[in-house]
């Protein structure tokens, strides 16, 4: 049975992660700094704070001991900011997304590189995001800045691993409707956003059994699954005026 640890696992993409791999028949641990008591009972749960080495090494342990292994590891955790200008910013609010996006997955990432290569096969994926891909949206600068760098990290840990038994590769969900996605619009903003939203976002619970698949089914070193595609995207503005999605009204 294939065993697999995301972080980030409590709520949004990465709860519904672990439901997907769950249903798909994968051994699961997940992790979050604090851990409901609500979550499936067949998963393992584990509070841990992915931006210290120590912590992520307990949850790679906690999952060898309860399954034996670990085959793959999915780098899920991590938030966004308030939508405003750099300068308006906290400097908290920047370390804080900085420290969890990009520190946080580096340090996750060789602790658990490392101990793959020591048990000798492995797979860890990192989680793009809005700015992975170039686009720049204003009032995002740290978060896209995070996103962008952790798709070159991922890409330079791919060359890293050229040769090895262990691979890496980038997950990029698309727009998911989550509070990342929907937080700090006033009302108006919000409004004209959702008519994007709803042509181009989709739900947890349509975008993760997918993506649980993908995953499952492996990829090349430094290979990425994308469930929004360019030609997806171009289509669904295409229909728009045919197809009446809305991702809101009964959500």
């Amino acid at each position: 049975m294939t065993v697999v640890v995301v972080t980030g696992g409590t709520r949004g993409i990465g709860q519904g992660l672990v439901r997907a791999f769950l249903d798909q028949g994968a051994s699961v641990a997940y992790c979050g700094r604090t851990v409901p008591p609500d979550g499936p009972a067949e998963a393992l749960a584990v509070a841990a704070d992915v931006t210290d080495r120590a912590d992520v090494r307990k949850l790679w342990d906690a999952a060898v001991d309860k399954f034996g292994k670990v085959d793959i590891w999915v780098n899920n955790a991590g938030i966004s900011h308030s939508r405003r200008p750099l300068w308006d910013l906290p400097p908290a609010e920047i370390d804080a997304v900085v420290g969890l996006n990009l520190h946080g997955t580096l340090h996750a990432s060789a602790v658990v590189l490392e101990a793959m290569l020591a048990q000798g096969h492995g797979a860890l994926w990192n989680m793009e995001g809005l700015g992975s891909n170039g686009q720049i949206v204003p009032g995002l600068t740290p978060y896209g800045a995070t996103k962008r760098a952790l798709t070159y990290a991922t890409l330079a840990m791919a060359k890293e691993l050229k040769g090895t038994p262990v691979k890496v590769g980038l997950l990029s969900p698309g727009m998911v409707v989550t509070d990342l996605l929907v937080q700090d619009y006033d009302p108006a903003e919000l409004e004209k956003a959702k008519k994007i939203f709803n042509i181009l976002a989709d739900r947890v619970e349509t975008v993760t059994p997918w993506l649980a698949a993908k995953v499952l089914a492996g990829t090349r070193n430094g290979g990425r699954v994308a469930w929004l595609t360019g030609p997806k995207a171009a289509y669904r503005f295409a229909t728009a005026g045919f197809r009446k999605r809305d991702l809101f009204g009964d959500a």
